[in-house]
């Protein structure tokens, strides 16, 4: 039978889906590995925490040894959009606005998780989640899609969301990000000019996804109406509260301790992936 590691007894809340200027992206991958030290430990219960960040390009680790990364990452300022290098799986990704991104965050003290455990709770949280647009939503790679994998979300064909996650200190924390509102394919295209200038025709160890815009849409327009992050929120409430009580809090002074020391490494991590923008 397939095991629902959705239920528990109890769902701590984050919700930092407010856009805030200052609030940026490096802090949201740091926060996901303070929750978990402290999921992992049994300090804390399972989390689902919620967040947007303005316009941020989030690469993977193996982006970061593009041959042409300085010459990208020029690209992207002129387009107006920051870039951080993120401590979880999987390749370039856009954030905005209109992008709503959710992390649940397991502890595996007692039972140990299976990639697959991890990747399906999020899909089917999602799925259940988006049930009142009556959508069909299909779990599969989409080709041509930026940082594909075997559990993209996607309806008739075009992707509107993509999971990754990172496990570490006895938890695992799965990230996903849904494309809400907006042109799904003037995202997409922005990362494929990124990738286009920072490969340079160059031959890569990795194969980069060669992307497809038509390939990616917004919930918006593939539902053919508006959908707002407020209806969402609600959704999610609703949706997370059938499988547990719920408690709403923020970062415990504690946590907000070891905090500080996870953003520090995602600073260094950053300064090392972009050395140039260092150099005097």
């Amino acid at each position: 039978m397939k095991r629902n590691i959705l239920t528990q007894s109890e769902w701590r809340v984050i919700d930092q889906s407010m856009p805030n200027a200052a609030f940026e992206a490096k802090q949201s991958f740091a926060i996901d590995d303070t929750l978990c030290m402290f999921v992992g430990s049994g300090q804390s219960p399972a989390v689902a925490r919620t967040w947007v960040h303005p316009r941020t390009i989030v690469l993977g680790i193996q982006d970061s040894k593009l041959p042409y990364l300085s010459e990208g990452v020029k690209y992207l300022d002129a387009q107006n959009y920051s870039y951080i290098v993120r401590n979880s799986g999987g390749l370039a990704v856009v954030l905005d606005q209109g992008i709503w991104n959710l992390s649940l965050l397991f502890s595996e003290k007692e039972d140990k998780l299976s990639i697959d455990d991890g990747f399906e709770a999020m899909a089917d949280f999602i799925k259940k989640m988006l049930e009142p647009y009556g959508m069909k939503i299909a779990v599969e790679e989409i080709v041509g899609s930026y940082c594909p994998g075997s559990y993209d979300l996607s309806i008739g064909g075009r992707k509107f969301a993509g999971i990754s996650q990172r496990r570490l200190r006895q938890a695992v924390a799965v990230q996903i990000y849904v494309c809400v509102d907006g042109s799904g394919s003037e995202r997409a295209r922005l990362v494929k000019n990124f990738y286009d200038i920072a490969i340079g025709g160059q031959p890569t160890k990795i194969n980069y996804p060669e992307i497809k815009p038509e390939v990616m849409a917004s919930l918006s327009e593939l539902s053919g109406q508006p959908i707002t992050m407020q209806t969402l929120m609600k959704n999610f409430y609703q949706t997370l509260g059938e499988f547990g009580r719920l408690s709403t809090s923020s970062l415990a002074p504690e946590e907000a301790l070891q905090y500080e020391k996870d953003y520090l490494r995602m600073v260094d991590r950053n300064e090392k992936a972009f050395p140039f923008l260092y150099e005097q």
